[in-house]
């Protein structure tokens, strides 16, 4: 919704003053999330992972409800900088959750229909560019009513979700590490080095398509706020949206002959993302609104190939009772890294950077990240006892 209602917030907000200050505030967001991301997983790992996700849909929304007050840039800061507490708890513990319930040949579907979720979300926050631009509405209180909205969903939440049952009290303490244990596991594993660098690098792109888009395709292309906020998501999302699913159905079908079969669905759509963000560069720099679209799609479509099988490879490479620790860790350096990506855009474009030369080391990174994924060494199910 923040992005699609950049220029709305920005006129509103005039104390933010530059692309740079922009860009920091995205960034604050990732930093905070990313600091806390391992201590979420941790606590996930450690007590329960229901109340972990309940209590973070809770804070999240009472914090995206008070977004709806702001009126300075100190407060928006503030406000983000809380949004990125909350946010660190949820994800780790959720998709932890669902590996827990699909132990096999169906995981990757099952993550890929949970990230099916995100993706129809973020479309949907691409058309608040229309409310925004609406006198009726504006950006303020479109944040107030996605805030209540999850303030009641906690509810239900909590009264339906449930966690997997271990079978025996011995069980169940193997599966309370300690704060050693966790990082000796993890830290130690050369396999999970790798996943967390992979995990990083595409998301230095992904989180500048997603959060600089909408005002790209603005500039690009001189369109509206709220045509530019649906053109940034709905394309490259919904392509998401099907090759998550796809890619999940892929992933589970090849892993029946090729213990590797997880990781060549991840690198084959990292392999497209590559083509895809350096057209979007092109596109954008020659002023071809269609290529752009087509571009987007493509990155969509290598994106969800992506998405949807990074903690199916990581329940490949840690013991369950580390997994949301260890999605933790990932996303405390991906998304940290990510934060200094939109700061660093911002930079660039204040400096008059083209984009195409900006995509292209975009798509460099990405090719990186093909080779690491490939040296990636899952194990048995008898290695990770």
């Amino acid at each position: 919704m923040i992005a699609a209602m950049k220029s709305s917030v920005m006129g509103d907000i005039p104390s933010i003053g530059s692309e740079e200050n922009w860009g920091f505030m995205l960034g604050q967001f990732k930093w905070v999330y990313a600091f806390l991301s391992p201590i979420g997983g941790y606590l996930a790992d450690r007590f329960s992972r229901k109340l972990t996700i309940c209590a973070s849909l809770l804070a999240w929304s009472l914090i995206t409800f008070l977004t709806g007050f702001v009126t300075t840039y100190d407060g928006l800061l503030m406000t983000r900088t809380f949004m990125g507490v909350s946010e660190a708890f949820y994800i780790p513990a959720a998709l932890a959750l669902i590996a827990d319930y699909h132990v096999g040949p169906t995981r990757s579907r099952a993550i890929g229909m949970h990230q099916m979720g995100i993706y129809i979300g973020v479309i949907i926050g691409g058309f608040s560019g229309y409310a925004a631009d609406s006198p009726a509405i504006g950006w303020q209180f479109a944040f107030k009513v996605i805030g209540v909205v999850g303030i009641i969903y906690a509810v239900p939440l909590l009264v339906l979700l449930k966690d997997v049952q271990r079978s025996s009290n011995l069980e169940s303490e193997k599966t309370k590490p300690s704060v050693a244990s966790a990082l000796n596991a993890l830290v130690l594993n050369g396999s999970f080095i790798l996943l967390v660098v992979y995990f990083t690098l595409p998301a230095l792109a992904g989180w500048v398509v997603r959060d600089w888009m909408p005002s790209i395709l603005k500039d690009s292309f001189n369109i509206g706020q709220g045509f530019a906020g649906v053109s940034a998501t709905i394309y490259w999302q919904g392509a998401a949206i099907f090759s998550a699913i796809g890619g999940g159905w892929l992933a589970d079908r090849w892993m029946r002959k090729n213990i590797r079969g997880r990781i060549y669905v991840s690198a084959t759509g990292m392999s497209l993302i590559i083509p895809a963000l350096i057209c979007v560069g092109i596109a954008t720099t020659q002023g071809s609104f269609n290529m752009a679209i087509m571009a987007l799609i493509l990155f969509g479509i290598g994106w969800g190939f992506f998405d949807c099988n990074n903690m199916p490879i990581l329940c490949q490479i840690v013991r369950p009772e580390f997994r949301a620790t260890g999605y933790g860790i990932m996303n405390m350096i991906s998304i940290s890294c990510g934060g200094f990506a939109d700061w660093g855009f911002g930079k660039l474009r204040d400096s008059g950077v083209p984009l195409s030369a900006i995509f292209g080391i975009f798509a460099s990174v990405c090719f990186l990240s093909v080779i690491i994924v490939l040296l990636i060494r899952p194990r048995t199910i008898e290695e990770l006892q």
